[in-house]
């Protein structure tokens, strides 16, 4: 029969350390997912600001262009031509402004392609998994 020497209470077990080591790894993780929810609160919070800023500056810039515009449509004005007809010019200048942005986005649009080497592989990946070769 083979001699066992009686358990120390002061040394703890594999189990017990293995317990403990999940224990503490549990605690850390919550620890760094508490923390991570902290710090994304506040980026949150200057994100949400930054975006409520960028807006405010869109709309004020907006206001600026009608206000140049119509500062432009009385200069044209000062040259002697009708008010409503200095108008009209300033709004056909945005329309020509409008039409050739539209169209040099047209053609960037049509210089877009698929992206023919990715599909390409995509499709070899299964073909390639299957051959056991």
């Amino acid at each position: 029969m083979a001699h066992r020497e009686p358990l120390d209470e002061q040394e703890p077990t594999i189990g017990k350390l293995v317990v403990d080591a999940f224990s503490d790894f549990g605690t850390l993780m919550r620890s760094f997912i508490e923390l991570a929810k902290s710090e994304l609160r506040v980026s949150v919070r200057a994100g949400g600001m930054a975006v409520v800023l960028f807006l405010l500056a869109g709309f004020i810039s907006l206001l600026a262009i009608i206000m140049v515009s119509i500062a432009i449509a009385f200069f044209i004005h000062m040259a002697g031509l009708d008010l409503a007809w200095c108008f009209l010019i300033v709004f056909g200048g945005y329309l020509l402004l409008a039409a050739l942005l539209g169209f040099i986005g047209y053609r960037k649009v049509r210089k877009v392609r698929a992206p023919e080497r990715t599909m390409a592989q995509a499709s070899d990946t299964p073909k390639a998994l299957m051959h056991k070769g």
